[in-house]
């Protein structure tokens, strides 16, 4: 039987296998299009060492879940520092100390009992109350913008929908929230491409000094807002940082609040860009899946499944690093001390053990809930409840205002970061209409 036959009789498509002895995560075309690639992985080699990226894939639904609920065999902390501007770091890190204010770790990637206490500061930005003021103004951001991107897109002109949409979207989305009045967008895009450069895996010594110079940017201009901050507490997430205090009065250090506002500045910014993105992909790719969410679109119960969904289908983060801190075996591999590994959210949520037909996009699956989008465990994101929002307004408002969402050019075409750290389109020229 055909793959096309097989594919029809079951509604689910067949991957073509590939050759895992000759295939790497560092190639372009499988960053671009990875599910055959992890397919390949969870039915023949699910721990898999990946000779030209030097790390160790996992890619099964089940073993992800047992290593992220596992932090003291699976090091956070480990992992993301072998991680961290690869084969560059000791001149990485000279650059950072001299011109970016002093080289700060990332205090969130760490691990327990020190990663409890930072978690514990952390979440004082992120309380229900936090969340709750902070929609009415993205709400007034993601539909002003939806309002200019529709009339840009009027009379047939091609409109970028990462460039003009997803990204200014999110970087005045998390201006908003951190408390950041003045700011140079396409500065703080430049910036987001740094830091994910370093988790990458991809980047030459060329690359890694300009992506450093940019970072010490960011860094000098995030120790400017914070001492603002310290004079001037205002309501927002940087004041929320600087002025944390635990029960017991103690406080983050200045290296900590710097590492974790970076943090929160780039990460609630480039992964959830990411997302939108792939939002829109789908929307101009799935015209069903966009006449759905129309039909919906005010049905609160539907919009959160299809978030869900979404980060299901397409999550934004594909996967993060961990290290062994003893001998141990998962999914039958034996693994030494100090085994680097990648962990693959986006084939865990792609496992057909897992979830049936998982390259359908379907908001009736009844296990939507369960994706590992986030992770799972003491390290889950802890700007989850924000993002889901996020989108869940950018899918909202944008499907009001236009239809007929089309690619400008083949999908083929489309270019991707090169990163094995998130699956980010770099452009995205669309086509679209503003409903009557």
């Amino acid at each position: 039987m055909s793959s096309s036959e097989s594919e029809v009789k079951t509604g689910c498509p067949v991957a073509h296998k590939v050759v895992l002895s000759e295939a790497s995560l560092t190639d372009p075309i499988i960053q671009a299009y990875p599910q055959d690639f992890y397919q390949t992985l969870r039915s023949e080699e699910p721990v898999h060492f990946d000779e030209k990226l030097g790390m160790w894939l996992v890619s099964r639904y089940e073993d992800i879940v047992t290593l992220l609920r596992d932090p003291d065999t699976y090091s956070d902390k480990h992992g993301y520092e072998a991680q961290y501007a690869s084969g560059h770091f000791d001149e990485f890190k000279e650059i950072i100390e001299r011109d970016g204010g002093g080289f700060f770790a990332d205090a969130i990637k760490s691990d327990p009992p020190y990663h409890t206490r930072i978690r514990k500061l952390l979440e004082q930005a992120f309380t229900a109350h936090r969340v709750k003021t902070l929609e009415p103004g993205i709400t007034k951001i993601v539909s002003d913008l939806a309002d200019k991107f529709a009339e840009k897109a009027a009379n047939g002109n091609v409109v970028d929908g990462v460039k003009e949409f997803a990204i200014p979207l999110t970087i005045a989305v998390i201006c908003e929230q951190m408390g950041i009045d003045q700011y140079n967008g396409e500065k703080i895009s430049r910036w987001s491409v740094a830091i994910t450069a370093q988790i990458g895996r991809m980047q030459n010594r060329e690359s890694m000094i300009e992506n450093a110079k940019e970072i010490c940017d960011l860094q000098n201009f995030i120790i400017a807002q914070m001492k603002d901050r310290e004079e001037n507490p205002r309501e927002d997430m940087i004041s929320d940082l600087v002025h944390a205090v635990t029960d017991d009065g103690e406080k983050l250090t200045f290296a900590e609040a710097v590492s974790l506002v970076r943090a929160l500045i780039i990460a609630g910014n480039d992964t959830t860009a990411t997302a939108i993105g792939n939002l829109l992909f789908i929307l101009a790719t799935k015209p069903e899946i966009a006449q759905e969410l129309y039909d919906n679109v005010d049905d609160s119960r539907y919009m959160n499944r299809f978030v869900e969904e979404l980060l299901r289908y397409a999550p934004p983060v594909r996967g993060l690093a961990k290290m062994t801190t003893c001998e141990t075996e998962l999914g039958g591999q034996k693994l030494p001390k100090g085994a680097h590994m990648l962990v693959l959210y986006a084939s865990g949520n792609a496992d057909e053990t897992r979830f049936e037909c998982p390259q359908q996009f379907d908001t009736s699956r009844g296990n939507i809930g369960s994706h590992v989008a986030f992770g799972v465990g003491i390290h889950r994101c802890i700007g989850a409840s924000l993002a889901r929002m996020e989108i869940n307004v950018a899918a909202k408002e944008l499907i009001k205002r236009v239809k007929n969402i089309k690619l400008a050019v083949p999908a083929s075409e489309l270019k991707y970061q090169p990163t094995v750290a998130t699956h980010t389109i770099e452009s995205l020229p669309m086509l679209l209409e503003r409903r009557g």
